[in-house]
């Protein structure tokens, strides 16, 4: 399946829902009882989580940056906030297209339904979409990208123009009958009795036949570990198939090779963190949500790493023509010279080219030319400024900076590097704008903070 010399996938535009769609049921790990309310969102939104529980109802985006590690599910998490339990979810909105989406969630974990993502998905296709006028970032694999830890790896290679998995899932009991090369569904070839190996090409129709149906597991030996843990409260006979020595009971399988095509659907939810329409062809063995973590950060780095090498084409940039129009600033004191990336109006990426040149390396240790921190909190504060001047509301508006929270100055900036400057709202109202910023030198943090605005008219 794999591609030496990719073609990049067709763009098409961000797309949102048509109507709001409610779920209720029980978290297979907490064992509460949870409601979450799918909203639509504006182009830019993302995957986004509200806690309505917590006060100030914080908000979680779903992204690889917020990704942390946990037990047996994938976990986001911004500040003390968090939600856990939500690939299945996460997978359903990515096969469907739904690139934004506000979720009302009042507690931690997405509800289990039935272990699969097939109710989230059927509520989500029956509310319909509606495109944006706003491009969907597309990220094509031009070279190997390899996670892999002890026996378990996965590689993405590079594709055919959409997103093809492959999954290898060794399990040394009988799992059934059918043979070792059975044909499942969609033409791939899989094997049930010491190997489950499954291929899979995304669609929402594949999804929704092969993949979304196919429910969680645990291994019986597992069981008391867990549960002594504090998870699987929510767990079931209704929700989770129980792998004993022989494997699952088969009258309980909705396939042969049902524990791979789940494995295929939690690795979809996670890969949706990358924020991106992925082009890639991926082979993932004895794979789980830990290793799919680390293919997320590999793949967003390898994204960063192309981009700042101008390889990666932006329709949603600006360059310095643009960048003047927005911001009152000009040189010496004019800190980003070109915006790469545009969320919409959610996430902006921008570089520096830091020069000997810079006229601040005269006064600021000449000798031993660093670039001062707060130079570089002014670069962060200016991009947010572009980020939150592009509304149409806020023309002819300046955002005066209010307050800066949580400073970290992390590392030395010096001449011949490149600033790449991350800044994504936390917080927007009409006349405030409250901001997460960092900035990075060839992936290394050097800075970070939370900056407040106020939007006053010029």
């Amino acid at each position: 399946m794999a591609n030496s010399d990719p073609t990049p996938a067709p763009a098409r535009m961000q797309r949102t829902l048509k109507d709001s769609v409610e779920y209720k049921g029980v978290g297979l790990h907490s064992g509460k009882e949870i409601k979450i309310t799918v909203r639509p969102a504006e182009a830019g939104t993302g995957v986004t989580f509200v806690r309505t529980d917590l006060d100030s109802q914080p908000v979680v985006r779903a992204h690889g940056a917020n990704m942390k590690a946990r037990q047996r599910r994938t976990c986001i998490q911004d500040g003390r906030a968090e939600v856990y339990t939500c690939e299945h979810l996460l997978a359903a909105l990515y096969a469907l297209g739904i690139d934004n989406a506000v979720i009302e969630i009042d507690g931690e974990e997405v509800p289990g339904l039935d272990g699969s993502a097939g109710e989230f998905f059927r509520g989500l296709r029956d509310s319909g979409s509606v495109e944006s006028r706003t491009p969907r970032p597309v990220y094509v694999v031009k070279q190997p990208i390899y996670v892999r830890e002890g026996a378990a790896s996965i590689v993405a290679l590079p594709g055919t123009g959409k997103l093809t998995i492959e999954y290898h899932l060794d399990y040394p009991h009988h799992l059934g009958e059918g043979g070792e090369n059975a044909a499942n569904s969609n033409g791939a070839k899989s094997s049930s009795k010491k190997q489950q190996i499954v291929g899979f090409e995304m669609s929402a129709d594949n999804f929704e036949r092969d993949i979304a149906p196919a429910r969680t597991f645990v291994f019986e030996h597992e069981v008391e570990a867990l549960r002594a843990a504090g998870l699987g409260k929510g767990a079931n006979a209704q929700n989770t198939l129980v792998v004993g020595p022989d494997g699952p009971q088969e009258n309980t399988l909705r396939w042969d090779d049902e524990l791979a095509r789940h494995k295929i659907l939690d690795l979809i939810g996670d890969l949706s963190n990358t924020g991106v329409e992925l082009d890639a062809h991926i082979i993932a063995t004895r794979s789980g949500h830990a290793l799919n973590m680390a293919l997320v950060k590999r793949i967003l780095e390898e994204r960063e790493r192309e981009q700042e090498q101008g390889e990666v084409p932006s329709d949603t940039g600006l360059n310095i023509s643009d960048i003047l129009k927005l911001l009152p600033h000009r040189y010496p004191f004019l800190m980003i010279d070109r915006v790469i990336e545009l969320d919409g109006f959610q996430r902006a990426v921008a570089v520096k080219n830091v020069t000997i040149n810079e006229p601040f390396f005269q006064g600021h240790w000449p000798e031993l030319p660093i670039m001062p921190g707060v130079l570089q909190l002014e670069a962060m504060a200016q991009l947010a400024g572009v980020l939150l001047l592009r509304k149409l509301e806020n023309t002819g508006k300046l955002a005066v900076l209010w307050s800066i929270d949580k400073v970290k100055l992390r590392g030395a900036v010096v001449p011949g590097d490149q600033l790449r400057i991350e800044v994504e709202v936390i917080r927007a109202r009409p006349a405030v704008g409250h901001v997460r910023a960092r900035c990075k030198v060839a992936g290394r943090l050097v800075a970070e903070g939370e900056l407040k605005f106020t939007l006053v008219d010029s």
